[in-house]
């Protein structure tokens, strides 16, 4: 009798000891998956966007940027999502046709609408920065140029983000913001980005790139000098990005931008000759007639201006490089400095610093040359092959490139004089420091220009919003993963020895 009691109690205990076993397992299990899966779950994503229009001398473009409302050392990490070129002009073209403009930018305010999230379109801020061009047309006639960026202004505050102002940039702007966009996209700024081949090797996080920056009306050239203090205080600007401060040198030297040094040539050249100009910056056989009063119509050329006895010239292409150079060189004024170093009329330059990023037309104009591709060829093949090109007979070349426009096309020899002319004899790069230019179009996906930096500068400005945060404490979660886990080991291992000492484990517990 005693015997059947001893064998039920067994049977009992044995049903209910495998019952909470099984219970505290499942228990365990489901726990540990739903801490899990509820504290990992993706967070809801929460990203800002911005607009910026490059309004240039030449054209005009749309670039939208993305960055996470948390940021990274007080300054948003940004990314370019999408580009829209303007058809037409730069705005400074439709000074005498204001009522043109809202059609003019309306193709691409409408890509932008679709681009960014109608979620998001009211607290999207949208800003334009008018560069060279604007600035010659303030020059020339100040309220025309108001009445231009009002008409701007109007026209992008009727689409539903948050304008916040079209605006003429200073030449120092340009250049400093081209030169914060570099160093971003070459992740100087932070080790997140240490993903370009243009990098140096080793732990060179702090050396950062200068920037060459070419545009049809002006030019700039920035980087961080050696020496800290300045010989030119309006030289200087600081910056404060990612956690650091930076204090660089930059100088834009309006008018020498590559269409309007164009210009300048052609006004002196065009002095002492009976109406046909022979120019060696254009190819032979090549024939052009311009008028005098478009070429005076630019504040650029009036130090040139003279009473001509025509009103009409003609161009007459000979194609020499060399003399092509020569007439170029005398744009720079390099007799006169008031600096212990000065690149060219009278402007202070500290010696040259480190690898440079030469970007817009510097790129443009060598990519058609083929200069672009692997390394930076050596100074005496780009001369070489500038030889070669501005040689070549109109007809010729028409020939080869006739999927390219005519004006840029006729343009490339004098262009590429150019760019070798104001680098070697304007920035004053040596053979030696000519390695170290690196010719960018795009980094990745983002363009290299003035309005990422414009754009990542600005993010300074808006505050961080409060990150999404997870369910649970990381220390509550910590402790109830653990706790979990010790559950289920503990029940593993009772389950292991009831499974493989039945007889044992009875005979102790009864």
């Amino acid at each position: 009798m005693e015997d059947r009691k001893d064998s039920e109690l067994k049977r009992f205990c044995s049903r209910n000891l495998l019952v909470i076993l099984g219970f505290s397992f499942i228990l365990a299990v489901v726990a540990l998956l739903a801490v899990g899966l509820t504290q990992n779950k993706s967070l809801p994503e929460n990203v800002k966007y911005g607009i910026v229009l490059d309004a240039g001398s030449s054209h005009t473009s749309l670039y939208i940027y993305t960055w996470p409302a948390e940021k990274e050392n007080d300054t948003g990490v940004v990314h370019q999502i999408e580009e829209c070129k303007v058809k037409g002009p730069g705005i400074s073209k439709y000074a005498q046709k204001v009522n043109d403009i809202e059609l003019y930018l309306a193709e691409c305010m409408e890509r932008a609408r679709e681009v960014v999230p109608q979620s998001q379109h009211q607290e999207t801020p949208v800003y334009l920065g008018a560069t060279a061009g604007m600035r010659l047309l303030r020059i020339e006639n100040e309220p025309l140029a108001n009445r231009v960026l009002n008409t701007v202004a109007n026209s992008l505050s009727s689409y539903p983000f948050d304008f916040q102002g079209a605006r003429i940039i200073t030449g120092q702007e340009e250049g400093a913001y081209g030169w914060i966009t570099i160093n971003y996209l070459l992740g100087k700024f932070t080790q997140k980005l240490r993903w370009l081949n243009l990098m140096p090797k080793g732990d060179d996080t702090q050396g950062t790139y200068g920037a060459l920056d070419l545009g049809g009306a002006s030019t700039q050239i920035t980087f961080v000098p050696q020496n800290k203090s300045t010989e030119s205080p309006d030289n200087a600007l600081h910056f404060r990005l990612y956690g650091k401060d930076y204090s660089i040198y930059t100088h834009s030297f309006l008018c020498y931008g590559k269409d309007q040094a164009l210009m300048q040539k052609l006004a002196k050249d065009i002095q002492d000759t009976n109406g046909t100009l022979r120019d060696p910056c254009f190819h032979p056989g090549y024939e052009k007639v311009m008028n005098i009063s478009d070429l005076y119509k630019s504040p650029c050329t009036k130090r040139f201006e003279t009473t001509l006895p025509f009103h009409q010239f003609q161009i007459q292409g000979t194609g020499n490089y060399q003399q092509c150079q020569q007439s170029i060189l005398q744009l720079f004024n390099t007799s006169y400095c008031p600096y212990s170093r000065c690149s060219f009329d009278g402007v202070f330059l500290p010696p040259l610093e480190g690898d440079f990023g030469a970007f817009s037309a510097f790129y443009y104009v060598m990519e058609f040359l083929n200069f672009t591709s692997g390394e930076t060829p050596s100074q005496e093949k780009v001369m070489d092959k500038m030889k070669e090109f501005c040689s070549l007979r109109w007809e010729e070349l028409k020939t080869n490139f006739g999927a390219v426009k005519e004006k840029y096309l006729s343009e490339y020899c004098f262009s590429g004089t150019y760019i070798l002319s104001l680098l070697l004899n304007g920035y004053h790069f040596t053979a030696d420091s000519w390695k170290h230019i690196h010719f960018m179009g795009k980094i990745r996906s983002s363009d290299v220009g003035w309005t990422l930096g414009y754009m990542l500068n600005l993010t300074n400005m808006i505050p961080a919003e409060q990150p999404s945060s997870t369910p649970l404490p990381h220390s509550t979660y910590i402790f109830l993963m653990v706790l979990f886990s010790l559950i289920l080991v503990i029940v593993i291992v009772i389950a292991m020895s009831v499974f493989r000492k039945p007889s044992y484990f009875w005979k102790d517990t009864v």
